[in-house]
C-alpha cells in the first residue's frame, strides 16, 4: 500500500479548508423608474374627456376633440353641450381607450418621484420631473417652467383638489401636452380654474362652473361630471410616447470558488431597463480572471492561490446604479493527488531497493554456507575414508 507523507496530509487537509465562499451583502439599492418623454397615451389620447360609468354635463360646456364612455351608461347633456370630435358611447373605440388609458396611469404610478409628500402647490415654481404627494392641492398659482420637451408627472397617492380661480402658468415654451396628473381616488377643478394637463384618475373627475381647461379629464371606473366648461385638446403634442427607464438591480447570487491552473466562469446579472453594464468599483478579481462589462461574466484561469474581495456595480444610465460586494475563494492546484503518488512511489522504491540488497545478500550468505559445509563435509569423508583403509 501506499504511503502518503504526514506533510502531504496536512496540506491536503489545508487545501480543503481553503474551498470555503465569502459572500457579503449586496448593498441596498433602490431601483428608479423614470422616462424620458410624455407618458404614452395610446387610442385615450383621442379623447378629451372619457369616463368609465357616466359623464354628465350641467351646462353647456365647449369640448374641442372626442367624447367616450366605457363601460358605463350613459353620457347626458349632450346638447347643450357640444363637441367638435365624437361621440363614443360603450363602443369598441371607447373600449380600447379604456385600456389604453390603465396602461397610462399605471406608467406614472410606477416613476420614481424627484420630490414627495408635498400638498398644496400654490407658489412653487418647478421644474421639468416628477413631483408626488397625499393629497396633492391648488389654491392659487402653479409655474411650470420649462421647454416644449420638458415633462411634468403629478402622483397624488388619494385626490387631487384645484380650487376656486387656481391657475397653472406654463412658461419657457413649455406645453400642457406633457403634463399629466395622475390620481389614486378622484380628482376635483374649481369653478373658474385654469387648469393644464391631463388627469387620469382612477375614480371621478369633477369640472366645477366655468372652470376651463387645457389638456384631458380621462377618468378609469367612475363619472366625469362637467358644467359649462371649456376643455381644449393641447397643441402640438408629439405622438411619440417617452421611453420608460428603470435603474439596475443585481441579481446575481454568491459567485463559486476556484482552484489555481483550473478555468473558472461566474455569470454577474442583474434587472432593469435598458440593459445594464459591469464594472468592478473597488478591490480585485483574482490574478488571471477578468469582467466582460457587457455580458458580466468573469472568467479565465486564476493563477494563485487566496480570498479576493471585490465590489461589482451594474448600471444602465438610470440612478441609482446597484453595487454587491463579494470575495472568491481560490484553492491551491490541485497537487495533492500526484504528490502523494510519487511520495508513495518513492517509499515503495525504498522498500522494494531495500529488499532487494537485503535479498541479494542472503543469497551470497546462503551459497557461500553451502559452500563452506561442502568442503567440511567433503573434508571429513574423506579422512573417514582414509582411516578405514588405514
Amino acid at each position: 500500500m501506499m504511503r502518503v507523507s504526514p506533510r502531504i496530509a496536512a496540506l491536503a487537509i489545508a487545501t480543503t479548508g481553503l474551498l470555503g465562499l465569502t459572500l457579503a451583502a449586496a448593498s441596498p439599492a433602490s431601483a428608479a423608474t423614470v422616462i424620458d418623454g410624455p407618458v404614452g397615451l395610446g387610442t385615450a389620447a383621442d379623447f378629451v374627456v372619457l369616463g368609465g360609468s357616466t359623464v354628465t354635463d350641467a351646462g353647456a360646456s365647449v369640448i374641442d376633440g372626442d367624447v367616450g364612455l366605457s363601460p358605463g351608461t350613459s353620457i347626458t347633456g349632450f346638447p347643450p353641450a357640444t363637441t367638435t370630435g365624437t361621440i363614443h358611447q360603450t363602443d369598441a373605440e371607447a373600449a380600447q381607450a379604456q385600456v389604453d388609458l390603465t396602461t397610462a396611469y399605471n406608467t406614472a404610478a410606477s416613476l420614481t418621484p424627484m420630490a414627495s409628500g408635498l400638498g398644496d402647490l400654490t407658489g412653487a415654481s418647478l421644474v421639468p420631473g416628477v413631483y408626488a404627494g397625499g393629497e396633492l392641492g391648488l389654491s392659487g398659482e402653479l409655474i411650470l417652467e420649462g421647454t416644449a420637451e420638458s415633462v411634468w408627472v403629478f402622483q397624488a397617492a388619494s385626490t387631487l383638489t384645484v380650487g376656486t380661480g387656481a391657475l397653472i402658468t406654463l412658461t419657457g415654451g413649455a406645453s400642457a401636452c406633457n403634463v399629466f396628473w395622475q390620481v389614486s381616488s378622484s380628482a376635483t377643478i374649481g369653478s373658474g380654474a385654469q387648469f393644464a394637463g391631463t388627469v387620469m384618475a382612477s375614480e371621478s373627475i369633477t369640472a366645477e362652473t366655468a372652470a376651463t381647461v387645457t389638456g384631458r379629464l380621462l377618468a378609469r371606473t367612475g363619472a366625469v361630471a362637467l358644467d359649462s366648461n371649456v376643455i381644449d385638446t393641447p397643441l402640438g403634442c408629439t405622438t411619440e410616447a417617452g421611453t420608460v427607464s428603470t435603474s439596475a438591480t443585481i441579481t446575481s447570487s454568491a459567485p463559486p470558488s476556484g482552484q489555481a491552473g483550473t478555468a473558472y466562469s461566474y455569470t454577474a446579472t442583474a434587472s432593469g431597463t435598458p440593459t445594464a453594464t459591469f464594472s468592478i468599483t473597488s478591490g480585485a478579481l483574482p490574478p488571471g480572471l477578468t469582467l466582460d462589462a457587457t455580458t458580466g461574466v468573469i472568467s479565465g484561469v486564476p493563477t494563485a492561490s487566496g480570498v479576493y474581495t471585490f465590489t461589482i456595480t451594474a448600471s444602465n444610465g438610470t440612478p441609482p446604479d446597484s453595487a454587491a460586494s463579494y470575495s472568491i475563494t481560490i484553492a491551491a492546484p490541485a497537487v495533492v493527488g500526484e504528490a502523494a503518488v510519487d511520495d508513495g512511489l518513492a517509499d515503495s522504491g525504498a522498500d522494494i531497493g531495500g529488499g532487494l540488497l537485503i535479498g541479494a545478500i542472503g543469497v551470497t550468505l546462503g551459497a557461500a554456507f553451502v559452500f563452506w559445509g561442502r568442503h567440511r563435509g567433503f573434508s571429513r569423508i574423506r579422512t573417514s575414508r582414509e582411516h578405514d583403509h588405514g
